[in-house]
């Protein structure tokens, strides 16, 4: 485990956003920080190497600690924290292909350190038939491969935040019926993120304040004419939490608002605040 920090008193804000090129938002990130003022920054698909990181105009928002995994191009998470992380080594290589889908690290926080992980699940292709797509089979076998590692480490003082792709339950997306055969909410996929959840022992940290039967979304297709109108989004974006943290949970946010900010992510960012 790593080496254990110290923190004062206080509140925790963990925000998670799939920001679809760090590069290309970069500036969006100050946005995100004037509504947000999160204390730690988990970014999904950087599409960045770690040499060509933006970290100078990432520092200047006041996350002077930080954690990159990237590639050219595809995939890639970050951590930017404004308190110490250290990384976590003894994470898995998933599905041996070093893709840059995940980082563990431990957070200083009220209370004793946080273990936090940020992923980015396979999104899975189109077709929801490992045998006609291998993206498909290749997003189940990540899941898979995840809820084996959660049985293997129960989680204690852990969040876990990401955009994991799926979409699990019926008002997680504009449309049940019509989305069963769609990649992302197919019963396949939402079986194998509950078993993940489930082995883990992780809470929903977002449903945790918006009931099951309200509807919640984290993303919006770019293809929408007016997203605002037909509001056909999906909760690919996550926050769970090891079951001695629900009861540390306060706030939490979804800033639909940034998805009209100018060259926006098809995804919006999500936060939520804890005092642990």
């Amino acid at each position: 485990m790593p080496a254990k920090a110290t923190a004062g008193r206080g509140t925790l804000r963990i925000a998670t956003w799939n920001i679809n090129s760090v590069r290309l938002r970069l500036p969006l990130l100050s946005d995100v920080v004037a509504a947000l003022d999160p204390d730690v920054l988990c970014l999904q698909e950087t599409k960045c190497p770690d040499e060509h990181f933006p970290h100078d105009g990432i520092e200047a928002l006041g996350f002077t600690h930080r954690l990159v995994r990237g590639m050219k191009g595809y995939n890639g998470v970050a951590i930017l924290s404004k308190r110490p992380i250290l990384l976590r080594a003894d994470d898995p290589d998933w599905c041996g292909r070093g893709d840059c889908r995940h980082l563990g690290a431990s957070i200083d926080a009220p209370g004793g350190p946080i273990e936090l992980h940020n992923f980015y699940i396979p999104a899975g292709g189109d077709i929801p038939d490992r045998e006609k797509n291998p993206k498909f089979g290749h997003k189940l076998d990540f899941v898979a491969e995840a809820t084996a590692w959660s049985i293997a480490r129960p989680a204690r003082r852990a969040v876990m935040v990401g955009d994991l792709n799926i979409a699990p339950l019926e008002h997680d997306v504009w449309s049940h019926k019509q989305l069963l055969t769609v990649v992302s909410h197919t019963p396949v996929e939402v079986a194998a993120l509950t078993a993940w959840q489930q082995a883990g022992g992780w809470h929903d940290a977002l449903r945790h304040f918006v009931p099951p039967e309200e509807k919640l979304y984290t993303w919006w297709s770019y293809r929408a004419a007016d997203w605002r109108a037909s509001d056909r989004g999906r909760r690919l974006d996550h926050v769970w939490v090891s079951p001695d943290l629900a009861g540390a949970l306060t706030r939490h946010v979804v800033l639909k608002d940034a998805r009209d900010w100018t060259k926006a992510s098809d995804h919006v960012p999500v936060m939520v605040e804890l005092t642990p």
